[in-house]
């Protein structure tokens, strides 16, 4: 989960940024970057977040990990004091992306509500990515599976996994797309995985990130 700001030249360096956060893969650094030490920047004090400064990043760029963890990059010619004004105005986004790593236990309740949840919306931003692509789904359906994020059958039936609902937006997206693109090649061949990554860029970033926080979903 990552919002990301370019660093302009010289006073306009705080130019607004897109409404919408835009996500991208972790920027891969060749030196160990220097880490500040956390700083709590909520006043409701149930957060904090950890400066890193980067000599190769080129935009300040605000993540959010699978533990709720904040952390900044700080780039080349950038201050502490703008990456504290960038998180300030983004506070909003960044309690709405930790409201959504969900702890590995619900009540009965929550599972039934976000059940519901998942069954009222998944369908719809299914159908809005198969339009997008220009595919026709037969039928959709949200279950509870145990061992698949998705599954999708020969005659065009959708099966989603309702914890989809948990899982970051771009994130969920994957997993839908990955299911749409096999009404087209109902395999996993280079071929397939083409179609995946043209339609989803950070295939690789979701894959990882179900990887590494599938057990906390089941």
């Amino acid at each position: 989960m990552q919002l990301s700001l370019p660093l302009a030249d010289g006073a306009g360096r705080d130019e607004a940024v897109p409404s919408r956060p835009t996500f991208a893969p972790p920027a891969s650094a060749p030196h160990a970057p220097v880490v500040e030490q956390p700083r709590p920047t909520s006043s409701h004090g149930d957060w904090q977040v950890t400066f890193v400064r980067r000599r190769q990043a080129r935009r300040y760029v605000l993540r959010v990990d699978g533990e709720g963890g904040v952390r900044v990059t700080i780039p080349r010619g950038g201050s502490r004091r703008e990456a504290v004004d960038f998180v300030e105005r983004h506070r909003g986004w960044i309690d709405g992306q930790r409201q959504r790593i969900r702890p590995p236990s619900l009540s009965v309740a929550e599972r039934v509500a976000w059940r519901t949840k998942a069954e009222a919306d998944l369908p719809a931003r299914l159908l809005a990515l198969a339009a997008r692509h220009d595919l026709q789904v037969a039928r959709i359906s949200v279950r509870n599976q145990r061992t698949r994020w998705g599954s999708c059958g020969r005659n065009g039936h959708i099966t989603l996994n309702w914890r989809l609902i948990l899982m970051p937006d771009w994130v969920a997206d994957y997993v839908i797309v990955h299911e749409l693109m096999h009404l087209r090649r109902l395999d996993h061949s280079p071929a397939y995985w083409s179609l995946v990554a043209a339609a989803c860029p950070l295939f690789r970033d979701a894959r990882r990130w179900l990887r590494d926080n599938a057990e906390r979903l089941r």
